[in-house]
């Protein structure tokens, strides 16, 4: 029964991948821009990073979805809605990269900062010369646990149309009637993805704790 349908749920599982995969760069991109708007000493950067992370983090990310698919037609702009879904994900999980950030350069000791400013550097090498490279031991589990959330989230695309792993499931189960299976099938496909982000972060801190 499942082998009859395999074709399509392997191709909803490499969707949820691909969603995973574009989404999460996004995310870490646009997380990076607002966490440094955040720690600026530019007043209205501060502000306009502050009410970004508010705004988002306080929203579902099911309206953020549903705004960006209809609204973006409104505005003129035409892209297909897996990339629209991946704007979402982008969009909503920048906000809890940006706080992962910004904690992890909270961890950094104050005394350091104020040395790199002491010898003149500019705001922008003393973020990306000092700042960061410390604070990316503290944030390595917190962006793993994100990335897990991005592949998570993005079984939404179910609710959207678009054929990922979640949707590609319940039509299986829509057409076999055998909900157990079903979801127990898309219960595996994110946990290979989990373990799989798992084992990597779990490096990554083998490789960083190395470094130290």
């Amino acid at each position: 029964m499942l082998s009859g349908h395999a074709g399509e749920i392997l191709g909803g599982f490499t969707t949820t991948l691909l969603l995973t995969a574009c989404a999460f760069p996004l995310a870490l991109v646009l997380g990076c821009v607002v966490a440094i708007c955040r720690i600026s000493p530019v007043r209205p950067l501060r502000i306009a990073g502050r009410l970004y992370v508010d705004l988002v983090r306080n929203s579902p990310l099911l309206l953020i979805a549903v705004l960006l698919i209809f609204g973006l037609p409104d505005a003129g702009v035409l892209i297909p809605l897996f990339w629209c879904l991946v704007l979402a994900l982008g969009v909503y999980f920048a906000a809890y990269v940006c706080e992962t950030i910004r904690s992890g350069i909270r961890a950094v000791d104050r005394g350091q900062v104020e040395a790199a400013r002491a010898i003149g550097l500019p705001f922008r090498r003393v973020v990306l010369d000092v700042l960061l490279p410390q604070a990316f031991r503290a944030m390595v589990q917190p962006l793993g646990t994100i990335l897990i959330n991005v592949a998570l989230g993005s079984a939404l695309g179910a609710a959207v149309g678009v054929d990922e792993l979640t949707l590609e499931t319940r039509s299986f189960n829509l057409e076999t009637a055998e909900p157990i299976l079903a979801f127990a099938v898309a219960a595996c496909g994110y946990l290979v993805i989990n373990l799989a982000v798992s084992g990597v972060v779990r490096l990554v801190e083998r490789k960083v704790r190395v470094l130290r």
